[in-house]
């Protein structure tokens, strides 16, 4: 039965004959003792590349587990006396048990992917099966867990010397099952140092903590019984099953966190963080305005990780009373060419919206982003620049004082030799928006957007001419549209029909004046 890799994997057909005397000699297996050998066999030639031998020592060891084959009560003896027969089997099975676990394992971390998924299927299968039927005895408990099995299970998963981001979010059974989710987070703690680790376990744990369920408080203490659907591991006693308990749940994943917060990180380790920090965790964590520094130590770093970490200084003040002065001149100054060729410069709209929307804030506070978004539009793709304009609305609908922005006498730029704001007083090199003179100064970028090429840009910005509207733009809804949907919609508008050709064919000849007419010549042959 035993062939080289190469030949199986070249021929489907090798493959079929092969998964089927597989599961055959399985099959023999769990009808007869006799066949007993058939298990020493096929884990004897074991093969890392072939999914037939997973599937074969899964069907075994589910039939086993169900059967309780594998079961032996702990007695006291006090003579030394050769096993019973019956005991050697049982401790024979448990042994083989043990070493297909081994190579399950094996396969999660050093595997192809297609086995790495089958072997992680196969051992959650397994799991569940050992919580409902356990090998060994339980005692009292109503419910049991193979604890044992899933902590190297994660610890295969989170691997240092391999990025499973893949495996993690496409085939991950913890989702599914309240027990296993709660007894992961159990386990993450003992899995996760305060030490720095190798950029791949970091990789690998902050994925799993973003695919898997979190706490969630409208879980309180439930008990779970006889449904299928909600635990892995049914009830051992039908007076009682799987407890979640959300307290204790929460609290791990505060000691999880605690630990993630002490690593260095390097900008790709520290951008995944940011995202799952802001989209999946702060919301669960105690003290969360112990975030503080982590936040503002990001927002001195360039790029997207200052941006996800405006998000969270936001959270923190807009639902923890943070107080922080210098968030206007941060957010001032993250407005530069480069946002619009980022990933999340859509979410940099929205919190500026937000951080902007108090008809409190100074007039020359909002008009200096207001201007500084207008300069920006001249050099912005055309779907940012709709949004830019939207933006600068709403910014004069809160503050009506804006409006001398419109026409003011002083700040009308003008073109001389190509550059754009000649006698504008406007600093667009100025750090501090207050000192950027943008009160002396007027939008003339929007007057000049009237005469753009693309009409849905031209006939927005005509809005600085008509009376502003009493409410304001719902930025969320402008932010969904995209760039593509932009071109879309102009390509239906103005082009119907498209040419493939100048000339109507007449017949299968090339038309007159095709250059390829040099090289060929088109011959019709009767027959």
């Amino acid at each position: 039965m035993a062939m080289t890799e190469a030949t199986i994997s070249g021929d489907p057909q090798i493959q079929r004959m092969m998964s089927k005397q597989l599961r055959q000699k399985a099959q023999e297996f769990l009808s007869s003792r006799k066949k007993a050998n058939n298990l020493e066999e096929i884990i004897s030639q074991w093969d890392e590349s072939n999914v037939s031998y997973i599937l074969a020592v899964e069907m075994i060891f589910m039939e086993v587990l169900r059967r309780g084959d594998m079961y032996l009560e702990q007695t006291i003896n006090l003579t030394i006396s050769e096993p019973k027969p019956e005991i050697q089997y049982i401790m024979w099975l448990k042994s083989g048990y043990s070493e297909v676990w081994e190579k399950l394992l094996s396969l999660i971390e050093n595997g192809k992917f297609e086995i790495q998924q089958q072997a992680l299927s196969t051992c959650f299968k397994l799991m569940g099966e050992e919580g409902k039927s356990p090998i060994e005895p339980v005692g009292k408990l109503s419910y049991y867990f193979p604890l044992h099995r899933l902590k190297p299970l994660l610890r295969k998963i989170v691997s240092p010397d391999r990025d499973n981001t893949l495996l993690i979010s496409r085939h991950l059974e913890i989702n599914d099952y309240k027990d296993s989710l709660y007894f992961t987070w159990r386990s993450l703690p003992q899995l996760t140092p305060k030490f720095q680790p190798k950029e791949n376990f970091m990789k690998n744990l902050l994925a799993l903590i973003d695919k898997i369920p979190l706490p969630n408080d409208n879980d309180k203490k439930q008990e779970y019984d006889n449904d299928d659907d909600k635990i892995l591991c049914g009830p051992q006693n039908v007076c009682g099953g799987f407890v979640w308990d959300q307290s204790s749940a929460k609290r791990l994943l505060n000691k999880v966190w605690s630990c993630i917060m002490q690593w260095e990180l390097s900008p790709k380790i520290h951008k995944q963080l940011l995202i799952v920090l802001l989209e999946r965790v702060i919301q669960h964590l105690e003290k969360p305005v112990l975030l503080t520094d982590f936040l503002m130590n990001s927002l001195d770093c360039d790029g997207t990780i200052s941006l996800l970490a405006l998000q969270g200084v936001f959270i923190l003040v807009t639902k923890h009373n943070l107080e922080y002065p210098n968030i206007f001149k941060k957010l001032y100054s993250m407005f530069e060419p480069e946002i619009f060729h980022t990933k999340y410069k859509a979410r940099l709209f929205y919190l500026a919206d937000k951080f902007l929307s108090s008809t409190h804030l100074p007039e020359s506070l909002v008009a200096a982003f207001a201007k500084r978004l207008g300069r920006l539009t001249l050099v912005a793709p055309p779907e940012d620049i709709l949004v830019i304009l939207l933006f600068i609305g709403n910014l004069m609908i809160r503050h009506p004082g804006l409006k001398r922005l419109i026409d003011h006498p002083i700040g009308g730029g003008v073109m001389i030799n190509d550059n754009p704001g000649i006698g504008d007083p406007f600093l667009m090199d100025e750090c501090d928006p207050l000192l950027s003179n943008a009160m002396f100064s007027s939008l003339w970028e929007i007057r000049a957007l009237e005469n753009h090429v693309l009409p849905n840009v031209s006939t927005a910005s005509r809005f600085i001419r008509n009376p502003l509207s009493s409410t304001e733009y719902d930025m969320y809804s402008i932010l969904d549209k995209t760039g593509g949907q932009l071109f879309d919609k102009e390509i239906k508008k103005r082009v119907k029909d498209i040419m493939l050709t100048f000339e109507r064919p007449n017949s299968m000849e090339l038309p007159k004046g095709e250059r390829l007419l040099q090289y060929w010549k088109f011959t019709t042959t009767l027959r």
